[in-house]
């Protein structure tokens, strides 16, 4: 019996996140995968910073714009008591990536659009936007997104 149950846990995860890819996340196996908004930047070259607080449950600021083709350096402050994250893309990608979270709330990213940050810590994201349109940043631990924890993008 625990054989069945154990076998039927690992096929659940796989399956899992055999769904992420998709979404266009690479878990780290490839260094070109294509975004939908855009792609992970060089650190060396970022056209300008953006800093972005994240609290309890919100983003400042909440609204961005950018030129196609701009690299951003993100640094995410973490003002909050609890852990948060980013993650930049669609809203369609973000609701089914965080349907997955909440099967699996303690899912470690390795994502070149995506990071948590512990409270009162900062992390780094260089992305260049590729693509015109909108897109969404916002934190998938379960019901942070639900609160309100979102922000827009608009590549022009």
């Amino acid at each position: 019996m625990k054989k069945a149950i154990l076998v039927a846990t690992v096929a659940l995860a796989a399956a899992s996140v055999s769904a992420l890819p998709a979404l266009g996340h690479d878990h780290g196996h490839g260094q070109h995968e294509s975004y939908s908004a855009g792609e992970p930047g060089d650190p060396a070259k970022p056209s300008r910073t953006i800093e972005i607080e994240m609290s309890e449950m919100d983003y400042n600021p909440f609204k961005i714009e950018v030129k196609r083709g701009e690299q951003i350096r993100f640094v995410l402050r973490n003002v909050g008591t609890e852990d948060h994250e980013f993650l930049l893309a669609t809203t369609k990608e973000n609701l089914a990536h965080a349907a997955v979270m909440k099967k699996h709330p303690h899912m470690e990213h390795d994502e070149p659009n995506g990071v948590r940050v512990a409270p009162k810590k900062t992390a780094e994201i260089v992305w260049k936007f590729t693509k015109p349109g909108t897109f969404e940043y916002s934190c998938l631990i379960p019901n942070h997104r639900e609160y309100g924890m979102t922000g827009h993008v608009t590549v022009k």
